[in-house]
């Protein structure tokens, strides 16, 4: 027997919540096409996602630590992944539309450049006069123009509801700015599921990261709110630490986060009494939420590796050298455009030089934009 797509898109009639997002109901692509025979339109987008040349490169981006610091460091990548895994469990959960939260989150960061935050900020500070940079926004560029793999049209040709769900991004550190998507309604819940996916995955990984290259030393975590939770809830008396202890303790916070976000996300689904889709995209602020004691600890875990991992000298120096260098590669193709690739001068009858240097820096892996940057301005290294 086949499951058609008719037939699993009665499956998944069955098995959402009613609030949850059907793929039968999406808006549609920019572009029609016929469907699928047996993969429903957000498995579509998915499987579309994974195999562009954007999320390979995220292989290859930086997390907190350069790509050549060590092999067991998170990558943008691996990031991605943990991000879309978390994003299945809490859209499973609440019965939300596990796909459509799988789409969005592998998606919602093929628009970062090479060397993480540090290269978003100084591409940002490049393009000021020319519509900025935000890695949102160039998430969308991405899957909309930027991707060539079909003859028929621009990008990927994502379903409406991907699409709004990537604009949509929206944690502490970034703020969505969705014109062409409902700009004045909610995301649906899938779209909201991605953000605290995305904020338990840095969070957790990011400390983990953090003590396993002993830039964070034990002792600077006690105080943390966190911290205290964590060791109460697995008994431990703080002595002995190893990497044992450390897997554990970023398995427990990791399964802490979830089952708050789904606790307090239940909780308010129940209260507001929402029926639909459309009933969350009226409401006045997201229905999914922390509750107020893990948002407080959890703000105060954030502040925390922001001033002892982040801003710690050893990643603020790359994250310097990494502003150095981008600005070099920008002003050099500025001052001379003949020195990008044939392929990209193409692009200037469509787009401004700014902005097809910005796209084109953007798509970079940290270790291309490093011998990129060696080849323009080494005089010994090969062209």
């Amino acid at each position: 027997m086949i499951y058609t797509r008719e037939h699993c898109e009665r499956i998944e009639h069955q098995a959402l919540a009613p609030y949850g997002f059907h793929s039968a109901d999406s808006r549609g692509r920019d572009y029609p096409e016929a469907e699928h025979p047996y993969r429903l339109a957000f498995q579509r987008d998915r499987d579309r996602i994974l195999h562009t040349t954007a999320f390979r490169r995220l292989e290859y981006k930086t997390q907190v630590f350069v790509n050549y610091e060590g092999d067991y460091y998170r990558t943008r990548l691996t990031h991605t992944l943990e991000v879309a895994q978390i994003g299945r469990t809490l859209a499973l959960a609440l019965g939300g539309n596990e796909t459509l939260v799988e789409a969005i989150c592998l998606a919602h960061d093929l628009g970062h450049p090479p060397f993480g935050h540090a290269g978003e900020m100084v591409l940002n500070r490049l393009m000021a006069d020319h519509g900025g940079f935000d890695h949102n926004k160039q998430s969308l560029r991405i899957v909309e123009k930027l991707e060539e793999r079909y003859p028929e049209f621009q990008g990927l040709n994502l379903t409406w509801e991907v699409r709004e769900g990537i604009v949509k991004h929206e944690t502490e550190y970034d703020v969505s700015e969705a014109t062409r998507f409902d700009p004045d309604k909610r995301g649906t819940l899938e779209a909201q599921l991605a953000n605290p996916a995305d904020e338990i995955a840095y969070t957790a990984h990011d400390l983990d990261d953090g003590l396993r290259s002993r830039l964070i030393r034990l002792e600077q975590l006690e105080g943390l709110a966190w911290w205290a939770r964590l060791k109460e809830n697995l008994g431990w008396n703080g002595e002995h630490f190893d990497s044992m202890w450390r897997y554990r303790l970023i398995r427990r916070l990791i399964g802490l986060l979830v089952t708050d976000q789904i606790n307090e996300t239940a909780r308010r689904l129940e209260a507001s009494g929402v029926q639909s889709p459309e009933d969350i995209r009226a409401l006045s602020e997201n229905v999914v939420a922390w509750s107020p004691e893990t948002a407080a600890m959890t703000r105060e875990l954030k502040a925390f590796l922001y001033e002892n991992l982040y801003r710690h000298p050893r990643v603020m120096r790359m994250q310097i050298k990494a502003e150095r260098l981008i600005t070099d590669i920008f002003e050099a193709y500025y001052g001379e455009p003949g020195q990008l690739p044939h392929e990209v001068q193409r692009k200037l009858e469509a787009c401004s030089l700014e902005r097809v240097i910005c796209d084109y820096i953007a798509g970079m892996t940290d270790r291309y934009a490093l011998q990129e940057h060696a080849k323009l301005f080494d005089p010994q290294v090969a062209v």
